[in-house]
């Protein structure tokens, strides 16, 4: 059983994250963590980075309370975040990217919203009140696509599900994360996020979990791991297999 002591866990997937991490973006979560009443935690989990993530995070955390680090073999981003979240002790859980492209502070949006019996809120690019900042135009057009497809395939009624901010209560997280099945202990060989937030989301629906979506603010944070064709065929058969499965009533046991 979880220890409900903490009121909020953040979790951080990592992959080859030295870079921003010399942007001080950890710090921007600590500075602002402290700064709040509400006990808390951060789990940062390492999804097997080759370059020199894992130690810069364990200096970083060597003296500071409310962090802990977990080191995963390479696995994907799915499994990375399922590493942390199901690791997490707080009563509402938070993932969010290393790369804060969604500031750490928009939290209390989502805690706000959560607070009205909402078991799942999630940030949102999309909606009206939300700010994109800095986005090249392909990666919107590339975001708007795959919205489409989703839409059409798997669950209408959200804008956006790729946003990488969503906060989940324990409640939620016992209830959907053991249902996973296009993401289930599957290993990725390169740094691919895939249509994991759609499965979670389908889920939710599915389950009938009340699920809010909150305007935040976002901004555009440069990378190469992104390739537009490669990546949005893939995700298209994710989304795709999100149905199959359901028709198969793989998702019922």
């Amino acid at each position: 059983m979880k220890d409900k002591s903490k009121y909020l866990s953040v979790v951080i997937p990592a992959y080859n994250e030295a870079e921003n991490f010399k942007k001080g973006v950890l710090e921007q979560v600590d500075v602002y963590l402290h700064k709040q009443h509400y006990q808390w935690e951060v789990i940062v989990v390492d999804d097997g980075s080759t370059d020199e993530t894992a130690e810069l995070v364990k200096g970083f955390i060597k003296n500071k309370k409310g962090w802990q680090l977990i080191c995963n073999s390479h696995q994907g981003k799915a499994a990375t975040v399922t590493k942390g979240i199901l690791s997490a002790k707080g009563e509402n859980i938070l993932f969010t990217d290393f790369d804060q492209a969604t500031p750490i502070d928009q939290v209390e949006k989502l805690l706000n919203k959560a607070k009205q019996d909402y078991q799942i809120v999630i940030g949102s690019r999309e909606i009206k009140g939300a700010k994109r900042e800095k986005e090249p135009f392909y990666r919107h057009l590339m975001g708007k696509g795959f919205n489409l497809m989703v839409k059409l395939f798997v669950i209408g009624g959200i804008q956006d599900t790729q946003c990488g901010f969503k906060l989940f209560t324990s409640l939620a997280v016992k209830k959907i994360f053991p249902k996973i099945q296009v993401y289930k202990a599957r290993k990725i060989a390169d740094a691919y996020t895939g249509a994991f937030d759609v499965e979670l989301l389908f889920l939710a629906k599915k389950l009938n979990l009340k699920t809010a979506e909150i305007p935040v603010v976002w901004h555009h944070v440069k990378t190469e791991r992104v390739n537009p064709v490669k990546d949005s065929l893939r995700m298209l058969i994710d989304i795709i297999k999100i149905r199959i499965y359901d028709i198969l009533g793989k998702y019922e046991k």
